[in-house]
């Protein structure tokens, strides 16, 4: 052992063979044993490491984000009705710097969830996708603007999967309004 550690480290720290063994100066003492020490380091490392893998421990998922109601959407047209067969509030108003573009939020009466949606409202046609944590798309909705300002349609996994129907009307006289303006021109009344 002895032999293989000053084949190992002679060539690193200039350590010359005696007689009776090895002169090592208080210096290269030090860093020799700081090498040592992360060579240890590393082997225990790269063996918990190897542990790990073997076991096949599973990743920690990213916590998923709360959403909580927005002032900015506060303002916009209320509709109620449901999604599937939960109750819900949508909150769906004009975007201010695209004609046809469409945002707000929903929130499930049962959970309190919040859900953000975006997309785009022309000639009666509503195209919506929504994201449940603010950053990736949890699903997409297509619809339909009735004579009365009511929304109707299909809410959509991802990948177009598992269909459920909405259906929602409007509960105040600016959501009524709102609605009627979308017939009419076919781009969103403003919501102001």
């Amino acid at each position: 052992m002895r032999q293989a550690m000053t084949a190992v480290v002679a060539p690193l720290f200039d350590i010359r063979p005696l007689s009776h063994g090895l002169r090592i100066t208080h210096g290269q003492r030090a860093a020799s044993r700081a090498f040592v020490g992360a060579l240890l380091t590393l082997s225990l490392s790269v063996g918990m490491l190897g542990e790990a893998l073997a076991q096949d421990v599973p990743a920690q998922a990213p916590a998923h984000a709360v959403l909580a109601p927005s002032p900015e959407f506060a303002q916009f047209p209320r509709y109620e009705g449901t999604l599937g067969t939960r109750s819900i509030v949508l909150r769906l108003g004009r975007k201010t710097d695209d004609p046809s573009g469409v945002h707000g939020e929903f929130q499930f009466a049962d959970t309190g969830q919040v859900v953000l949606v975006a997309g785009d409202l022309v000639d009666g046609t509503l195209e919506i996708e929504e994201s449940d944590d603010g950053t990736e798309i949890s699903g997409n909705w297509v619809g339909k603007v009735a004579a009365d300002g009511s929304l109707s349609g299909d809410r959509m996994n991802v990948d177009d999967s598992d269909p459920q129907p909405f259906s929602l009307r409007p509960m105040s006289a600016q959501a009524r309004a709102a609605s009627a303006g979308i017939r009419q021109s076919g781009s969103p009344a403003a919501h102001e």
